[in-house]
């Protein structure tokens, strides 16, 4: 019995034993490593990822491992790894302009005027690039960017007008596709004075000499820094260069001063992140320059103010005909300006138009040709709605009655005044609201009439013809008696010259490209 249990038990020790050999037997490993191989022993039955960690070899995210890394070795193995690498590559590559051809009927048929070079532009292009074992294997497309854009090449083509020419007096300018042009003589006679093609038309002025026009571009600066930039450039120079007079941020007002040697006054503001874009100033500044166009004095009339209720939005001047008086005009009030203490004069008050938007009304303001009367477009009385009551009214200026010359004619009712050929008749253009209760969004008539309000006439438009948009119309300078005295306004975007006796209407331009006008 005591042999039988000895024999048992040393049969059990015995396989024991053969177990632990076999457990500590280890087999043959060979790690090719992007084409370098090394030979391991390792344990048996262990995965190829634990038998890597043994020869302590490391492997990164993107590498390639065959057979897969919980394969078990269970006899001599290869394991192969292929290193994969990545990097992102970026490529600069030219962004061709574009040509454009803009028709404009200003230049004779055929003829050519390069309003602004072609420049090229560029494209950043990311790509990811995989590497296996150091070779490039692909080459993926990520993303594209325009870094620089191109500028295109803007041509501007002539084209025939089919409208006759017709003789003018003075200088009469217009913008037309964001450029200045200029007709002398006649219509027909016409040069651009500024082709950069980015005027904003929210300054257009020809100097009292003629010699000079003043105007404002739009700026690609960024907006929380320069809304435009107002510039000059001579209308008696062969080859006209336009300057800039350094003045930037110009939105409601500028305009060569009267009776004062290449002045300029202006209203400023500051640029803003919200709408409008601006917070005006309110401030009256003036500029003079020398024959050359260079600024030589500058002078502050009124300081910067809050410009009263609505005074966010700006106040407008202007200069009497003699440059003896400033009026002004804001939301508030109309009056003038003491142009020794800058002191605003209040003539009358106005309880400021709810516009429920992001602008604000204000009275269009204008002289009579003596000074003695200011224009403007005024409701009834300071607690009046302008919306229900805007009359054109006359302001003496000396005793400060007032004479309302039309009634209700809308909130846009501006005017135009002109010396007729007999001393002390004077003619006053206006436009009326079509639909006066809704003159927001009204188109509006062109009516003449005699200083004094009588003798009205709708010059435009005629039966069936679609009315005008807000705008300041301009009288023909210097017609002697023998002419028909004219009149200046836009239509549809066109040029038209009426003859205010006759009613003859002359359409001088036909493309619809024009925004802006000023005749002296």
């Amino acid at each position: 019995m005591i042999k039988k249990i000895l024999l048992i038990s040393f049969l059990i020790i015995l396989l024991t034993a053969c177990d632990s050999v076999l457990s500590f037997q280890k087999v043959d490993v060979a790690i090719n490593d992007a084409g370098l191989q090394s030979t391991y022993k390792v344990d048996k039955d262990i995965s190829v990822e634990s038998a890597l960690n043994s020869a302590d070899v490391k492997l990164n995210p993107l590498d390639k491992v065959d057979p897969s890394p919980n394969t078990i070795i269970s006899s001599p193995t290869t394991i192969t790894i292929i290193r994969v690498t990545e990097e992102y590559s970026v490529e600069d590559s030219v962004l061709p302009f574009e040509q454009q051809t803009v028709k404009n009927e200003s230049l004779q048929e055929g003829q050519k005027v390069l309003i602004q070079s072609g420049v090229n532009g560029k494209i950043q292009t990311i790509y990811r690039v995989v590497y296996e074992n150091g070779v490039k294997i692909s080459s993926t497309f990520v993303s594209s960017e325009t870094t620089v854009p191109a500028q295109p090449e803007i041509v501007m083509l002539g084209v025939q007008s089919p409208y006759s020419v017709q003789p003018i007096n003075g200088i009469l300018a217009y913008i037309s596709s964001g450029n200045a042009w200029v007709m002398e003589g006649n219509t027909g006679n016409r040069r651009a004075v500024s082709t950069s093609g980015d005027l904003d038309g929210r300054i257009f002025s020809i100097s009292p000499d003629r010699s000079w026009l003043l105007f404002s571009t739009s700026t690609d600066v960024d907006t929380g820094k320069e809304i435009n930039q107002l510039w000059i450039v001579s209308l008696s120079a062969n080859d006209p260069k336009p300057i800039n007079t350094g003045i930037t941020n110009v939105v409601n007002y500028a305009e060569w001063a009267s009776g004062k040697i290449r002045s300029i006054s202006f209203s400023t503001a500051d640029p803003s992140s919200s709408p409008p874009f601006w917070n005006a100033n309110n401030d009256l500044q003036l500029v003079r320059f020398d024959a050359d166009g260079k600024q030589i004095d500058k002078k502050t009339i009124v300081d910067t103010n809050s410009g009263g209720l609505y005074g966010w939005w700006g106040t407008t001047y202007k200069w009497s005909p003699a440059g003896d008086q400033v009026a002004y005009s804001r939301p508030d009030s109309v009056g003038l300006v003491n142009t020794e203490t800058g002191v605003l004069d209040m003539v009358f008050q106005i309880t400021p138009y709810q516009t429920e938007s992001v602008w604000a009304w204000v009275p269009d303001i204008n002289w009579s040709p003596d000074g003695n009367f200011l224009l403007a477009g005024l409701p009834n009385d300071s607690s009046s709605d302008p919306l229900q009551s805007t009359n054109l009214t006359a302001i003496n200026v000396e005793n400060r009655q007032l004479f309302n010359l039309v009634k209700n004619c809308g909130l846009f009712c501006s005017s135009s005044t002109i010396s007729g050929h007999i001393p002390g008749e004077d003619y006053i253009a206006f436009l009326d609201a079509i639909l006066p209760d809704q003159s927001e969004i009204s188109r509006y008539n062109l009516s003449i009439m005699d200083k004094d309000g009588s003798n009205q006439k709708k010059i435009y438009p005629g039966e069936g013809i679609q009315g005008l948009k807000p705008q300041v119309v301009y009288w023909e300078p210097e017609s002697d008696i023998e002419q028909q005295t004219r009149i200046a306004f836009i239509a549809q975007g066109n040029l038209i010259i009426a003859e205010v006796g006759s009613g003859v209407l002359r359409q001088i331009t036909g493309d619809g490209s024009i925004d802006k006008i000023d005749w002296k």
